[in-house]
């Protein structure tokens, strides 16, 4: 069925490809999200991506790969839009805390020391941690569609764990030094 309907927008049928956003803008934002730890920068990353997959679509060769393809176009688009944003924090200088956006991820990363502790991962590595254990996939799909060896995804996914269980632990040890009475 998505053969077809992706087939259908590589055509250039506006209506096949609406219905394709439709049904991948959930996971595509998702993705963003995770990486980016904005909503409104990961809109901004989505449209960016929606538009690439509307331009690139017709040049895609094999329909199957649709979905790792357009998981590639939203980790580089968020990418790209972490960049932009470190270039313009370092400009300006200011930090902007903004609430978190509501997600369907899970009530375990909605948890402040899990947040804290995720964002100080650089977007590669919340974007090999995304993709492997929130998306699910394995990760010789992983190194696909970061567009680095396998070698490289396995081992950019350990740093990533370690960091992210450093940071969490340094965390909690602060929260429970806060919280102890003097």
């Amino acid at each position: 069925m998505q053969a077809e309907v992706v087939e259908q927008a590589q055509a250039g049928n506006v209506d096949a490809f609406r219905e394709l956003v439709r049904d991948a803008a959930p996971r595509l934002y998702g993705i963003a999200y995770r990486i980016l730890r904005d909503s409104t920068r990961a809109e901004d990353a989505l449209q960016q991506a929606l538009v690439q997959i509307w331009e690139g679509l017709p040049g895609l060769r094999d329909i199957d790969r649709f979905e790792p393809w357009t998981y590639r176009l939203v980790v580089h688009a968020s990418y790209r839009e972490a960049k932009r944003q470190r270039r313009w924090m370092a400009s300006v200088r200011q930090i902007s805390v903004e609430p978190s956006a509501p997600d369907q991820f899970g009530q375990v990363l909605d948890r402040d020391e899990v947040e804290r502790s995720f964002r100080r991962l650089s977007p590669e590595h919340r974007a090999v941690l995304v993709l492997h254990h929130v998306i699910g996939l394995p990760i010789r799909e992983v190194a696909e569609v970061l567009g680095i060896p396998m070698g490289t995804a396995e081992s950019r996914l350990h740093y990533a764990a370690r960091s992210f269980r450093a940071a969490f632990e340094a965390d909690a040890r602060s929260t429970v030094a806060w919280r102890a009475p003097a």
